[in-house]
């Protein structure tokens, strides 16, 4: 569950469909195989305004870099936001079975400039085989047949944390950190399009009031939100989940130099463009 950094569906198809191209090459081929810590202290105080306490917990833009997790059934996304940068790290992976072997893909974006890094493991010689470098890729915007699909930094919510929270009528404080409320997933597109797995559709009026809880550190940061999907059709209920963690002691977001980076091949794009 993200916010519109080429949408979380889009870069799950990107994954997706990359190591499928990869998987029908190498068969084509005749190759063989080769938690997050909220902190210590004291919790916050129960406040008078729940909804607004919890809101105000939410990353913004004065924020240091700090880590984020959104996992969404088989889907998990890991990455880095530093606002100061503008700065993104996206990262994924997708396994194929047959052949064996796993392609991770990391998106880092700062401003406007994105780069990719791509690593193929599991099979010997396959990352050379497709021509695709081990080191950061820098991408021209231009050359993707759908510029969207790959991120762009937007703000410091990643996960969209805010959009779900305003949706709610009221939010309640259970003490400890801990907040409660009913999430509206039928409220703007935006929240609609945040999911990777969820028809939110097919939820029918149960996605007006999708319950929800939060926690927020003793620092005053969100380092979780959870919404309880109920089950739709042949999907089973499930968690949506997001957390956000070092605060401060996540690294900063900087420009791949030198030899750690070059400009994108024709294969990359290729990949991207499907």
């Amino acid at each position: 569950m993200t916010q519109r950094i080429g949408s979380a569906a889009s870069l799950r198809r990107i994954a997706a469909l990359a190591t499928a191209v990869l998987a029908t090459t190498v068969l084509s081929a005749g190759c063989g195989t080769g938690d997050a810590t909220e902190g210590t202290g004291a919790a916050p105080s129960p406040s008078a305004d729940p909804k607004a306490a919890l809101l105000a917990a939410v990353p913004d833009e004065k924020d240091p870099a700090f880590r984020f997790t959104t996992i969404e059934g088989a889907d998990k996304f890991d990455g880095v936001v530093d606002p100061a940068a503008r700065g993104l790290e996206l990262s994924m992976s997708e396994k194929s079975k047959d052949p064996e072997f796993t392609m991770g893909m990391t998106f880092r974006v700062i401003d406007e400039d994105i780069w990719m890094r791509v690593k193929i493991t599991g099979m010997a010689g396959l990352q050379d085989m497709m021509k695709l470098p081990k080191r950061w890729m820098l991408l021209d915007r231009t050359k993707l047949d759908d510029a969207s699909d790959v991120p762009v930094y937007q703000n410091a919510d990643p996960a969209n944390m805010a959009a779900v929270i305003r949706t709610a009528e009221t939010v309640e404080d259970r003490g400890d950190g801990t907040y409660a409320g009913f999430a509206d997933l039928t409220a703007n597109a935006d929240i609609r399009e945040s999911f990777t797995t969820v028809d939110v559709d097919a939820l029918g009026d149960a996605a007006k009031k999708v319950p929800f809880t939060a926690v927020v550190g003793p620092d005053g940061n969100l380092t979780s939100l959870t919404l309880q999907m109920p089950a739709a059709g042949k999907k089973k209920a499930m968690k949506v989940v997001a957390k956000y963690y070092d605060f401060g002691k996540a690294p900063k977001i900087s420009a791949p130099t030198g030899a750690q980076v070059q400009k994108a091949p024709a294969t990359a794009y290729e990949m991207l463009n499907g």
